[in-house]
């Protein structure tokens, strides 16, 4: 069994779809299918179903799967960390992040692990907290800058960075707007907008969690995933919403932000680090030891 067999299955078994597959891994789809299929025969067992609506994963390719992404990823580990060295002052970091953190804690993280390890190449990729999670234990990043708390984190390692409150996000023209606080049973019956439940399922249990420590039930409008679509569809006139406190310099003239009075214990969320310790290189163990120091500082 070949490195290179492996990564076609670890790619299949992401798209689920030869021609794609073969796309990404920048060969012809013909080869590929030989491939898998004569690895299916070395191994005697079927690692993907052919089905008329595309390729499901089989029991046993969701073994080789596993042994594979850990193969693949001990094998580059074994490059960066030729490259890299001990002190993980070259090389390179995978990074990912929730929209949100780019607010003012992750550019304050970037700018001093960059001024402390010039010769360290970022790679930084948005995403939403879920798919993040699952990135980091796949071994596609080596760290994230996710939103907490989080449903499940499978054996993933979530370190808060930062607590935070969440605010109620209302247009200029609310009557709302001229409001110190607002309490959410008073907002049960506004339109509002809420993170998508099958892309960020913890902030919308929590959210509705928080609804139920009140008493009522919100009147759903609208769905969204990433802040910035918060406070458009706020701006827009299109409902209230639930975003982070550190949201509000980001908010334009037609956003205002009121407190939430009293705070429900469901709505403690904040910035978190996500890895996998044991998978850490040096340059991911660098910038988390860079993360918690800018935490500590008092922002400008």
């Amino acid at each position: 069994m070949e490195l290179r067999q492996l990564r076609q299955v670890i790619m299949l078994a992401e798209t689920l779809n030869f021609r794609r597959a073969a796309e990404r891994l920048h060969m012809a789809q013909p080869p590929l299918s030989t491939s898998i299929k004569k690895l299916e025969e070395e191994l005697g067992v079927l690692l993907f179903e052919r089905l008329p609506t595309g390729l499901k994963i089989t029991p046993a390719g969701e073994m080789v799967l596993r042994h594979a992404q850990h193969t693949v990823f001990s094998s580059e580990q074994i490059k960066r960390a030729a490259k890299e060295g001990e002190t993980g002052e070259q090389g390179t970091l995978r990074l990912g992040f929730v929209g949100s953190a780019t607010y003012s804690l992750m550019p304050r993280i970037i700018r001093a692990f960059r001024g402390k390890y010039p010769r360290v190449e970022t790679m930084i990729e948005e995403s939403t907290t879920l798919e993040l999670l699952k990135r980091v234990e796949s071994h596609a990043i080596d760290v994230a800058l996710v939103r907490y708390p989080i449903l499940e984190r499978g054996n993933v390692e979530l370190t808060l960075l930062r607590p935070e409150r969440m605010k109620l996000a209302v247009s200029a023209d609310s009557p709302y707007a001229a409001r110190a606080s607002v309490s959410l049973a008073e907002i049960a019956e506004e339109p509002f907008i809420i993170y998508a439940r099958d892309r960020v399922p913890a902030m919308y249990t929590y959210i509705m969690q928080a609804f139920a420590e009140a008493g009522v039930m919100p009147r759903i409008a609208q769905e969204a995933v990433q802040v910035q679509q918060f406070l458009g569809l706020v701006e827009s006139g299109l409902g209230v919403a639930l975003v982070p406190e550190t949201s509000s310099r980001y908010a334009g003239n037609g956003v205002v932000l009121v407190s939430i009075e009293p705070q429900p214990k469901a709505l403690q969320v904040g910035l978190a680090l996500a890895c996998l310790p044991d998978a850490l290189t040096p340059t991911a163990r660098n910038f988390i030891a860079t993360a918690h120091a800018v935490v500590q500082e008092p922002e400008a």
